[in-house]
């Protein structure tokens, strides 16, 4: 029982710095595939998930498994094989039987909410529908919020394609102008966000280079996106990056709920030039 309990705790912990954390914030969650550019199909991979302190160590709590999709260059769901979920992080692997590029995201649409109940400040998250239930009678200053995020990262195996990248229309979206599994230190790359499908202007974006164990500084990128949703990065060097990005506005499609918060996450892959 005990154990149950902890891996719930874990577990609600993972969704909140999914759904609701601010780059200022110390915990990041992340996917760190093994590689992301594969040669020949039927390849294997693995992927880590995970919420840490440090990009990419294991040392806060592991993304759960139960939101992750990935979707095949034909635009199928292909199945994780040998998932495990432990204290620290969670591990999948994947087998990639097509050539073309595959989406790894971890998807998450829920609601958070506060409130007081005999004088005490408590909170509440979960499914929409779960939430008439999941607010006890009594409790006042009820403040709920609708929430919608992704974490991601991109594999290739032969010549990349952008069929995975078509916007579903809700929430923040990436689309490639320079494709993420086309990136090489000291070139510049170009990215699109969207917003339930259209441009997102004005956001704010932060790329973070891994390791950061071993750094004194986060050595982080801050970028602001243009008029069509558009930013540009040049790589200072290979390795694994990360890169974040949020938005928070009164556009719920959930009548329970007055503010919508959005967060976009996602990890590349730099390769030496």
């Amino acid at each position: 029982m005990k154990l149950r309990s902890a891996h719930l705790a874990a577990t609600l912990a993972a969704a909140l710095v999914l759904v609701t954390a601010p780059a200022a914030l110390a915990h990041k969650a992340w996917l760190q595939p093994s590689q992301t550019v594969f040669s020949e199909k039927g390849a294997w991979m693995t992927v880590d998930a995970a919420v840490s302190n440090d990009l990419f160590y294991f040392n806060h709590v592991p993304l759960p498994l139960e939101r992750l999709q990935v979707t095949a260059p034909d635009g199928s769901a292909l199945q994780a094989q040998n998932g495990s979920t432990g204290k620290l992080r969670s591990v999948f692997d994947l087998e990639l039987p097509q050539e073309g590029t595959y989406r790894i995201a971890m998807v998450n649409r829920g609601m958070f909410a506060s409130y007081k109940l005999d004088g005490e400040n408590r909170r509440w998250r979960g499914r929409p529908e779960d939430f008439a239930n999941g607010i006890p009678a009594g409790a006042t200053e009820v403040k709920a919020s609708e929430s919608l995020g992704r974490v991601e990262t991109f594999v290739t195996v032969g010549q990349p394609d952008e069929a995975v990248f078509e916007p579903t229309g809700s929430g923040l979206e990436l689309v490639p102008v320079t494709h993420p599994n086309d990136l090489y230190a000291g070139e510049s790359a170009t990215f699109q966000l969207l917003l339930d499908g259209q441009p997102a202007a004005d956001l704010e974006v932060e790329i973070v280079p891994g390791a950061t164990r071993y750094r004194d500084q986060q050595d982080e990128i801050r970028l602001t996106t243009d008029a069509e949703g558009r930013f540009s990065v040049t790589w200072p060097g290979a390795g694994m990056y990360w890169m974040e990005t949020s938005h928070s506005d009164d556009r719920t499609t959930l009548p329970q709920a007055g503010e919508r918060r959005a967060s976009y996450v996602a990890t590349f892959e730099v390769l030496p030039l």
